[in-house]
């Protein structure tokens, strides 16, 4: 399924804007980077903060909702449709501007141009 750019901030199934994703292991396409330190569930601004550790030199990564390909609830760990290097390469995290439209605008392009090749997860395991 095709999603456009507008859907960045939106997670691709609504169950999991129910769930609070803080503490959960994130995994990439080629292996963990990380761990849910925050997430916001607003509509159309959804999005999750992953404290990357020491994967990269301790960092953090705002990744739009729309990145996660799928939640695995009982293992709490959600998955993205990214790579390590996407992620490594992305506009770099700034607390302070994680609200701010020209960031957010900034992160969707480069997220949306990363990961909207029409290939998702697949969905929620309870």
């Amino acid at each position: 399924m095709q999603q456009t750019m507008t859907d960045i901030w939106v997670f691709r199934d609504q169950a999991w804007s129910g769930v609070d994703l803080t503490g959960f292991d994130v995994e990439s396409t080629d292996g963990k980077i990380g761990s849910v330190s925050d997430a916001s569930r607003d509509v159309s601004s959804s999005f999750i903060v992953v404290d990357t550790g020491p994967w990269i030199f301790g960092h953090k990564a705002l990744l739009p909702a729309g990145t996660i390909s799928s939640v695995d609830t009982l293992d709490r760990k959600v998955f993205v449709n990214l790579t390590k290097d996407q992620i490594k390469n992305a506009p770099e995290f700034d607390e302070s501007k994680k609200l701010d439209e020209n960031y957010r605008r900034d992160l969707g392009e480069y997220y949306g141009r990363e990961t909207y090749t029409g290939t998702y997860g697949q969905g929620t395991r309870s």
